[in-house]
């Protein structure tokens, strides 16, 4: 009966932990899942299992090293928060598999990301001829993003009001947390002088500016770290 007991006690302190912990690391842990938190959630997952039915160790024993490693998963999100590098490196990055309508074979045997996996993905998105595709990246978190030719996207109600075909080009990420990215500048035939100055014309700063980016119609999109906003939604 004891036994019982035990097991029991220990169940719903794994549980209570596990609930605590994932609720702290945050919503990206269960919806983009990258590498660390792929690892992050099997290791947490084996450990509050060995505190629920591993009799043979003591539950404080495991009881701290779930909470020692949820201290490490913590303090490595946090400072992929505040550092992009660190955030490349342990979240890694996304990368482009299809370019103005062209599969980037090289890039896919980098990422060792095979053709039926393509396939697969742009069958679930209901894409069944490559031939519809201007570029797809297969984000940080396993995911594929697409972007349709404009032949074939579908047509909306101010599409309707347009007379010419309007600009399509890749997204172009100008800021990101404050920063600068310089290198897309650059590949871009865009400066920090000509950045600078928009943002001067609308009255900000680069420190001001959380994200900026260059949309598809080379229409440009800020957003600021002040929103504005007296009660965001959760």
């Amino acid at each position: 009966m004891q036994l019982y007991v035990e097991v029991i006690f220990r169940t719903i302190a794994a549980f209570v932990l596990l609930m605590i912990t994932s609720r702290i690391l945050g919503k990206q842990t269960i919806s983009n899942m990258t590498f660390h938190d792929f690892v992050s959630g099997i290791t947490l997952g084996s450990i509050a299992a060995n505190l629920a039915f591993n009799d043979k160790l003591t539950h404080w024993t495991i009881a701290v090293s779930l909470l020692t490693f949820f201290g490490i998963s913590f303090l490595v999100s946090r400072t992929a928060l505040e550092n992009r590098t660190w955030n490349r490196l342990v979240s890694g990055t996304p990368t482009v598999v299809i370019e103005n309508g062209k599969i980037l074979d090289d890039n896919m045997r980098k990422i060792r990301y095979t053709l039926d996996s393509l396939t697969q993905s742009l069958r679930e998105k209901d894409i069944f001829d490559i031939e519809e595709i201007e570029y797809a990246c297969l984000e940080d978190h396993g995911k594929l993003s697409v972007k349709k030719k404009s032949e074939y996207e579908w047509v909306t109600r101010k599409d309707l009001k347009l007379h010419a075909a309007a600009v399509q080009s890749f997204p172009v990420e100008l800021i990101m947390d404050g920063r600068i990215m310089e290198d897309n500048l650059a590949h871009n035939g865009l400066t920090v002088l000509w950045l600078e100055q928009v943002l001067r014309q609308k009255n900000k700063s680069v420190s001001d500016v959380f994200y900026a980016v260059r949309g598809t119609q080379n229409k440009l999109y800020f957003d600021y770290y002040q929103d504005h906003i007296d009660n965001p939604i959760d």
